[in-house]
């Protein structure tokens, strides 16, 4: 009979997830069952049935869903993390060459409330000048007609926000030019035949610029344990976090390995070093430690995005187990 406690847990196919998946880290006390889905199916299962005991999911999503009845607990794990100057698409044939030509223009969402697109908007206005109310947004399926928000919010005030016609993907209208833009984290189908291109054209250039000028890394994705499996057994939170931790240093220890490399990239070693040299040892750091300024960041984007009415502290957001450690 085993004395551990089952667990289930959704998350993506990551590097940094592997040693859980694989079952070659086990969190302390735990008989843990992952499941790797993709982000969307996690997300929504999660939010909208609670099917996992433990799971990925967006900070938008989390956040909002504080502000509602708060079914779940984070711990600062964050599995997903991406700059997203790369995630503005314009069609092939735009005249629009920088972020204030789409004013008074269409812009493509799947979600308004999407992690990847607040920090867009967040970015865009405050960087670039265009407020966010500035373009009208319209929300569907990227790539399938029928898409359904996850989370039910209220529209902010004096922003526009409605759905595209039934039938209807937003990469289609895109690439149709009848949408100015999309703001998306997924590339869309039309980006390799050439119908829609990049609104940033060196988007990586403005990403180390970003970087450097703010030292922010934008957090996509945290963990979250359904709020009752958390409180049956509060240890759960530590138990994973350490767990994930151990993931983490374990894939990014592999980053540069030159005798078998961890992807596919050949120069994948050369990436590493170069990656490192822009933005230190640990640029990819879970806990709240050199995280604190990215997360107030975002917290005060969806303030005034208008998707949470009380802006929380970065501590609220996790559970107390996981903002400190034991010292000998």
């Amino acid at each position: 009979m085993s004395l551990r406690v089952p667990l289930t847990l959704a998350c993506g196919a990551y590097d940094r997830t592997a040693g859980l998946a694989r079952g070659e880290i086990q969190p302390e006390g735990v008989d843990l069952t992952v499941l790797t889905l993709p982000v969307e199916e996690t997300f929504f299962r999660m939010t909208r049935h609670r099917e996992f005991d433990a799971a990925e999911m967006s900070l938008s999503s989390y956040l909002i869903s504080l502000e509602a009845d708060a079914p779940f607990v984070a711990i600062p794990a964050f599995l997903s993390r991406s700059f997203r100057h790369n995630g503005i698409y314009v069609p092939a044939g735009s005249s629009v060459t920088e972020p204030a030509g789409l004013a008074g223009g269409l812009v493509g969402v799947a979600e308004y409330q999407l992690t990847a697109n607040v920090w867009i908007r967040g970015i865009l206005a405050e960087r670039h000048g265009l407020a966010v109310g500035a373009v009208r947004y319209r929300t569907g399926g990227q790539h399938a007609p029928g898409r359904v928000a996850k989370l039910a919010h209220e529209p902010p005030p004096g922003v526009e926000i409605s759905p595209i016609p039934s039938g209807a993907t937003l990469a289609g209208l895109l690439a149709d030019g009848e949408l100015d833009a999309l703001y998306t984290p997924r590339v869309p189908h039309g980006f390799a035949e050439g119908r829609v291109r990049r609104l940033f054209g060196d988007a990586r250039a403005e990403e180390e610029r970003y970087f450097a000028e703010t030292g922010i890394f934008p957090v996509m994705h945290v963990v979250v344990l359904r709020r009752d499996v958390y409180e049956r057994r509060p240890w759960l939170a530590q138990s994973l976090y350490k767990a994930f931790e151990q993931a983490r240093r374990d894939a990014a220890g592999r980053l540069a390995e030159t005798a078998a490399g961890a992807s596919l990239l050949p120069w994948g070693y050369a990436e590493a070093e170069q990656t490192r040299r822009l933005m230190g040892p640990d640029f990819w750091s879970y806990g709240l430690e050199g995280n604190s300024e990215t997360l107030e960041t975002f917290v005060r984007y969806s303030g005034e995005q208008g998707l949470i009415k009380r802006r929380p502290s970065v501590e609220e957001l996790f559970a107390a187990e996981t903002r400190e450690e034991f010292v000998i």
